[in-house]
């Protein structure tokens, strides 16, 4: 069936019209609800739990995108899973300013809300102005728009975070006034980041700019919803971390070299050096199958039914987090991700580079706004590390007599915060990096347009 509102008559009776394989049992619908009834026209399928659900297309930004089955069981699944950790509830009142064809904007802000009674106000089009807006109207003058509720749960991806804060300084103080009051714990009760990486200096000032309110990450992907999550308990969101298994989801780290299962306590080799994985997943929350594509679906599970997820991880034990506080299912280790084993891991002479860890650090120097770490073809090490830049207005005027920031202030700035073979031995500078809808960055096609196609 085809749904189109009035707007779009035009081009779905064009699609009725065209050319197509299988043409459409029904016509286009004026209407499909006549009062309460839906129409006779209408033919429902009775629904079974391995039938029906959603087919969402993966990113692109590694592979070419897939079409992910996502049968209704695995939806109700993925929404128990969400409300157990993140305590959905009636009272909750969301602003979705989200695409609606990534699992982030469809299962965590639409179906997930949805199940448990929440209000869903949709703001389009995005804007920064209209998002600042929305957020302060109900502490405004009466006058305003005294009807507006409070937003008390706020998921988007770190560009938009970075945005807001940006553009904060330039409301007027009234609307600074009340959008602090809006994002204070006592009104707004849970923020969360997630699509990419988040970096340390965003969180850090979101937490200032809302009077303690810190965004909670957490991890996830079109084949399998949300996979892992830090807690509701402030002390359960630890920088850079993604958490535990959220509730029904089975994980496990498997050795990039040995291919071996990383058992719980043995996160560290012999020679006392931290062991990275891949993260694989397993649970009632996975994907069936990639549409029309059983050798790709055979390829990414294992013999023992787990989802090889393409990214790495290592567990870590926190002193302060993971003794339940936030629930059961919040304990032990908690996992930090590296990055997409195909974009993000970059080996240099041996050793394994994370793009996210040498990102995070860069973008706490104030000379930079943006960036993209990325590995280069090198006849000396295999690999060596480069990086894309947007610099900050500091940063136009922050490298030697008063000249662009460049490599060596690099250099300078993370000799002291990691290892000598991590720094970028290259670095780019640019206007702006592209990304997609969700905020990530396509690394091989950035690769190719900034410094040209690699051997």
């Amino acid at each position: 069936m085809l749904a189109a509102s009035p707007k779009f008559a035009t081009k779905a009776d064009d699609v009725l019209d065209g050319e197509l394989e299988k043409k459409p049992i029904l016509s286009r619908l004026e209407k499909i609800l006549e009062g309460s009834k839906i129409s006779q026209d209408v033919l429902l399928e009775n629904m079974k739990d391995d039938k029906g659900g959603m087919m969402l297309y993966t990113s692109g930004t590694t592979n070419r995108p897939k079409g992910v089955l996502l049968p209704q069981s695995t939806l109700m699944a993925q929404a128990k899973s969400l409300s157990e950790a993140w305590h959905y509830s009636p009272s909750d009142h969301f602003l979705h300013v989200l695409p609606l064809h990534h699992i982030h904007g469809t299962v965590n802000a639409l179906l997930t809300p949805l199940l448990a009674g929440s209000t869903i106000e949709f703001l389009f089009p995005f804007t920064v102005d209209s998002v600042w807006s929305r957020l302060a109207a109900p502490f405004l003058p009466a006058s305003s728009e005294p009807t507006k509720k409070p937003i008390s749960f706020f998921t988007v991806v770190p560009t938009i975070y970075n945005r807001l804060l940006q553009s904060h300084n330039t409301l007027s103080p009234e609307m600074q006034r009340a959008t602090k009051q809006a994002l204070d714990p006592k009104n707004m009760r849970l923020n969360i980041s997630g699509s990419a990486a988040l970096p340390t200096p965003t969180k850090q000032a979101w937490t200032e700019l809302s009077n303690g309110n810190v965004l909670l990450e957490r991890y996830g992907m079109t084949e399998v919803g949300m996979a892992l999550s830090c807690g509701l308990a402030n002390e359960d969101r630890v920088d850079g971390s993604v958490g535990w298994p959220l509730p029904s989801v089975e994980a496990r780290l498997v050795d990039l070299d040995t291919k071996a299962i990383i058992q719980p306590g043995e996160e560290i080799d012999a020679n006392g050096k931290e062991r990275s994985g891949e993260i694989q997943l397993r649970g009632p929350t996975i994907f069936k199958e990639y549409w029309n594509n059983p050798t790709a679906t055979a390829k990414e599970f294992t013999d023992d039914g787990f989802f090889k997820t393409g990214d790495v991880a290592v567990r870590r034990t926190v002193p302060t987090a993971g003794k339940g506080a936030s629930g059961d299912w919040a304990q032990g280790p908690m996992y930090f991700i590296l990055g997409r084993l195909s974009a993000d891991i970059i080996k240099v002479g041996g050793e394994k580079v994370s793009a996210l860890e040498v990102e995070r650090e860069m973008l706490s120097l104030p000379a930079i706004s943006e960036c993209a770490v990325v590995g280069l073809s090198s006849e000396t090490w295999g690999q060596k590390v480069a990086a894309v830049v947007v610099l900050s207005e500091q940063g136009k005027t922050a490298g030697k007599n008063g000249k662009p920031f460049g490599a060596m202030d690099l250099r300078r700035g993370l000799k002291d915060k990691m290892a000598a073979f991590k720094i970028p031995q290259e670095l780019k500078v640019v206007e702006s990096i592209p990304r997609n809808a969700m905020g990530k960055i396509n690394k091989k096609q950035l690769v190719i347009q900034v410094i040209g196609p690699q051997s």
